[in-house]
């Protein structure tokens, strides 16, 4: 499994790293620092897959691509540029859940 996640430290800590290392199919991969942008093209991504292909039929790839390309097509006839609406504080909440879940996860497996 891969899993793709931001530079926080809370991902490198011993703990996570023990796990990891009893836990060889997960693979972790860290998204340039200082790219917080990523975010924006997440969300995106995010937007394509639940209103042109989820739960999509496609009889070919290239089926598949042209309903990608339509999509983007039509997307960027009215583009509007995301604006950022979470507080700080909105932010650093996630973070510590995530926080909070990583520690559970890391001790529920290291049993």
């Amino acid at each position: 499994m891969h899993v793709v996640l931001d530079n926080l430290s809370t991902h490198t800590t011993p703990e996570v790293k023990a796990w990891l290392s009893n836990n060889p199919h997960v693979h972790f991969h860290f998204t340039p620092v200082g790219s917080s942008w990523l975010n924006q093209v997440e969300i995106w991504f995010g937007i394509l897959t639940r209103q042109s292909i989820r739960r999509g039929t496609f009889s070919s790839v290239n089926v598949l691509i042209k309903q990608i390309r339509d999509y983007i097509n039509s997307w960027n006839e009215n583009a509007k540029p995301f604006t950022w609406t979470a507080t700080a504080g909105e932010v650093l909440t996630k973070v510590r859940l995530v926080q909070t879940n990583m520690k559970k996860l890391v001790r529920n497996n290291s049993k």
